[in-house]
């Protein structure tokens, strides 16, 4: 059985992708991974603030005391001639990439153009296969209108295409008001692939001390239903790869996400619930419905539920939702 998928261009073994979380943070986890049959990891997100406050807190020591003596300034190099950045992000992907044969993607995490684009040629020199753009970004500012929002992702995709050679990824959230368009402008800004959906991880507040706290909650079942509604409906309209992620539990998951239109499927929570492991078992599950459903490979399903060959998926989608109201018992 020919599990075998293309994602941004790489050839992969199996539609299974680790995604970006602590699991692909350390070279060891990421041989499990391996191992365990995942056909690809991307690393751990580089945050746009880690490149800041690193670059910030050198030029601060860099320039401490030169107010005293004018002649000491010229024993130190200028801040943008001196080497700054998580050299440690950069030392996983080359440990990475040494360490296992499958592809290796880096992560990069931002919400503007600062310098942090230069990283992602620091990422490809490193010898990462490609690059996921995650960019997270709340808008809570009134007066900053959606368009400035959208065109602050597009011109970070073209950027950054702009720096490197290797394959680029846009990890998006589903909060845009026109999805649909703004799948086709990163498509023509160049963009390999696009990642459905970016997670928001919602604060609580803490009564006792009256302080906002994190609250990260691995994902549920239900949150499937996002990305497979969405992938259904880009499939075969845009040139990027699609990859679905949030929700996939199991093997069955991944499978859905395949017909609606996926070309891989990222997984992270499922993972770290039940250990890397687990990707055999989905594997597994997905090869056994494979054969009983008569299909020889990945490429034989892929779309078979998408929206494609609907003439009018606005009324498909219309329909489908009088249809869930009136047989609601």
């Amino acid at each position: 059985m020919d599990l075998s998928t293309t994602y941004m261009g790489l050839r992969l073994r199996n539609p299974l992708i680790a995604a970006a979380s602590p699991l692909t943070s350390n070279v060891d986890s990421i041989r499990r991974l391996e191992d365990a049959g995942v056909a690809a990891v991307v690393l751990h997100s580089l945050f746009e603030e880690q490149i800041e406050h690193e670059a910030a807190e050198l030029e601060h020591y860099m320039a401490l005391g030169t107010e005293s003596y004018a002649e000491s300034t010229s024993y130190f190099p200028e801040p943008f001639e001196f080497r700054t950045g998580p050299d440690d992000y950069i030392e996983l992907i080359d440990a990475a990439k040494r360490a296992v044969r499958i592809p290796v993607i880096a992560s990069l995490n931002g919400t503007s153009v600062g310098g942090w684009i230069h990283h992602a040629r620091r990422a490809q020199l490193a010898g990462a296969d490609g690059l996921e753009l995650n960019v997270y970004h709340v808008a809570t500012d009134p007066d900053t209108p959606g368009a400035e929002i959208e065109e602050r992702c597009i011109e970070i995709a073209r950027l950054v295409k702009a720096e490197v050679n290797i394959p680029i990824a846009v990890k998006l959230s589903p909060y845009f008001s026109s999805l649909a368009e703004m799948a086709r402008r990163l498509d023509n800004a160049g963009v390999d692939a696009l990642v459905l959906f970016n997670r928001f991880y919602q604060p609580d507040i803490d009564l006792e001390t009256l302080e906002v706290v994190p609250n990260l909650v691995l994902s549920y079942p239900h949150e499937l239903r996002l990305p497979l509604r969405w992938i259904a409906a880009l499939h075969g309209r845009i040139r990027p790869s699609l990859a679905g992620t949030s929700g996939v539990q199991n093997g069955r998951d991944v499978l859905k996400l395949l017909l609606a239109g996926a070309d891989a499927v990222q997984v992270a929570g499922v993972l770290i619930r039940h250990g890397a492991e687990h990707a055999a078992t989905m594997l597994s599950e997905m090869q056994v419905w494979m054969a009983e459903k008569e299909y020889a490979s990945v490429g034989e399903l892929r779309g078979a539920v998408s929206q494609k060959s609907c003439a009018n998926p606005a009324a498909f989608e219309r329909a489908n939702y009088m249809r869930a109201l009136a047989t609601y018992a």
